[in-house]
């Protein structure tokens, strides 16, 4: 993979509004089924209290994925 030189400043921001989606889309999942927290619903989801909910708990669980690489890789950035 190549590298490009990129302002810091430029980066965080997009970070930052990459995070801004993700969240968003996080909220809508977990707004969809009525819950607060998507832990617990990562957990009814895969022990069957939630029927149906398979397709929005992949879904979720990629979207936390993205979104802790992202906070991953500003952490290390602010160490650089």
């Amino acid at each position: 993979m190549k590298s490009i030189p990129v302002e810091k400043d430029l980066l965080v921001d997009l970070a930052d509004s990459k995070l801004r989606v993700l969240n968003q889309d996080i909220q809508q999942i977990l707004d969809k089924w009525n819950y607060k927290s998507a832990t617990t619903f990562l957990e009814h989801a895969r022990n069957g209290k939630l029927k149906e909910a398979e397709d929005d708990a992949v879904c979720l669980r990629n979207l936390l994925d993205d979104r802790d690489a992202i906070l991953t890789k500003k952490k290390e950035w602010n160490r650089a």
